[in-house]
């Protein structure tokens, strides 16, 4: 997968191995700071690497609960600055989005490796209303090990700078069908979701999402919104992800991982009937 523009950014760095001295170029995973307006107001700031900054923002809008259909964003759209800048501002206009400005202002302080902060409950998930993912979908678990290696061959960004979180979604045969990068990983799965918001997939009640990170909360209630059945990871949940999981019917699997992985949370969707513990 091509780059995106401007999620590059070229330097001069000095290596010393072994001894020896060189001076050479290296490539460093973009990352800049991605104002979010609703209806010419300011909402949140998020640092994120530049590209794909409208399904980012559609899918922020969608996983944190501000809108659940495309139907709702009436324009959504980059602004460039008056002074011929690059563009770190985008813009939406909203119809029928019912929500609290000032409280989600004081919600949405978002860093590039913390996730959305000030949603530290599963009481703040249950306010939203989000249903349970399709529990007849089933994932072979030999195709399941294999999701992790063509993540990896497909991190254009990855490749070059070794600094990029990435979110991939795939079928149940697991096919890819799309896949996004940041230097956040929550705005990895946010670009994901704005992407498939934008093409009118959703839910992804017959997907399974694997990250390059942690299966943190934030990951969890973003797939949750998605409707996506099964999130995997190469690393390990937290424990809030574990509980949230377990209490809205989300498969969460970590440590995925050559032959081998942990499943947290209803296991039946990954293992073959009559599977022994």
């Amino acid at each position: 997968m091509k780059a995106p523009e401007r999620s590059i950014e070229l330097t001069q760095v000095t290596e010393w191995e072994d001894g020896r001295v060189r001076s050479l170029r290296d490539s460093l995973a973009a990352e800049e700071p991605l104002e979010i307006r609703v209806d010419r107001a300011p909402l949140t700031v998020t640092m994120r690497t530049p590209g794909h900054d409208l399904e980012l923002a559609a899918g922020f809008l969608l996983t944190e609960g501000i809108i659940q259909s495309q139907d709702q964003i009436s324009s959504l759209r980059a602004v460039a600055p008056e002074n011929g800048t690059k563009s770190n501002l985008v813009e939406a206009e909203l119809r029928d989005a019912e929500f609290d400005r000032a409280e989600l202002q004081r919600n949405f302080f978002a860093g590039s490796s913390c996730g959305v902060c000030g949603k530290a409950s599963i009481n703040a998930i249950r306010v939203r209303g989000l249903r349970h993912p399709d529990r007849d979908f089933r994932l072979d678990p030999e195709i399941l090990c294999r999701l992790p290696d063509t993540l990896r061959s497909q991190q254009e960004v990855f490749s070059q700078t070794g600094g990029l979180h990435a979110a991939a979604l795939f079928d149940a045969n697991g096919q890819l069908i799309a896949l996004r990068e940041d230097i956040g990983r929550h705005n990895a799965v946010d670009k994901i979701a704005g992407w498939a918001l934008q093409q009118g997939q959703l839910p992804l009640s017959r997907h399974v999402m694997l990250v390059s990170g942690r299966g943190g909360f934030e990951i969890a209630q973003k797939a949750l919104a998605m409707g996506i059945p099964i999130l995997a990871s190469v690393s390990a949940p937290s424990s809030l992800a574990v509980k949230l999981a377990r209490e809205l019917g989300l498969t969460l699997v970590g440590f995925l991982r050559g032959r081998r992985f942990i499943i947290y949370s209803c296991e039946f969707r990954c293992l073959p009937s009559g599977s022994s513990r």
